[in-house]
């Protein structure tokens, strides 16, 4: 289990405790403590959080992508909107449980996954069948649904600048920006460059 507060991962803990099935062997705080961790246990599913500090759960998705192919990931998190759900999944993660639901859905969750599904908490389903909605800023003022450089793409495009364009201001390769163009599109579940402008006036990025 990866989450920022231990109140959370006792509470957990505590809710798992008449499920003998489930077995909670570790907890990391923070995506960059995790590896040291997991290199020491036998883990066969993660539950990770999406708000983490310094790193959060979808860089921390895309490093275990990368390091640890074969884990299965269940994000759980109290994140409901499109662009958590849409980026966890993408980045690897075998499904999303929000929290505060009964720990029989955070079991029926893990068995889902461990026979090879994919859960995703009702509510999270509604968001992306609804498609994208305001996200409120966290504290420090980030918003750990995209990475700084899907925003600078998203405000360039909202500013009518082409591919070409895009790709000399941020020093990239024209098809890197087509691909961070498709991504963002499948995040945020929309057909067009104009849904991602109103996605990043509704935001007053530009």
């Amino acid at each position: 289990m990866i989450d920022a507060q231990e109140l959370v991962a006792d509470g957990l803990k505590r809710h798992l405790n008449p499920f003998p099935q489930l077995e909670v062997v570790g907890h990391a705080y923070s995506g960059e403590g995790l590896l040291p961790k997991l290199a020491k246990l036998q883990v066969d599913l993660l539950l990770m959080d999406v708000s983490l500090p310094k790193m959060d759960g979808i860089d921390t998705m895309r490093m275990l992508h990368s390091a640890s192919p074969g884990l299965r990931v269940l994000a759980y998190s109290a994140l409901s909107e499109i662009e958590y759900v849409n980026s966890m999944l993408i980045e690897g993660a075998c499904g999303y449980l929000v929290k505060g639901g009964p720990a029989e859905e955070v079991v029926l969750a893990v068995d889902t996954v461990m026979q090879g599904g994919c859960y995703v908490s009702q509510v999270a389903r509604a968001n992306i069948e609804r498609g994208y909605k305001h996200t409120g800023k966290r504290v420090d003022g980030e918003y750990i649904g995209l990475t700084s450089r899907e925003r600078e793409i998203i405000r360039l495009i909202a500013l009518e600048r082409t591919n070409t364009e895009i790709a000399a201001a941020l020093f990239i390769g024209e098809e890197t920006v087509k691909t961070h163009r498709k991504n963002l599109m499948l995040k945020l579940n929309v057909r067009s460059a104009a849904g991602l402008v109103k996605y990043a006036v509704d935001r007053c990025w530009v």
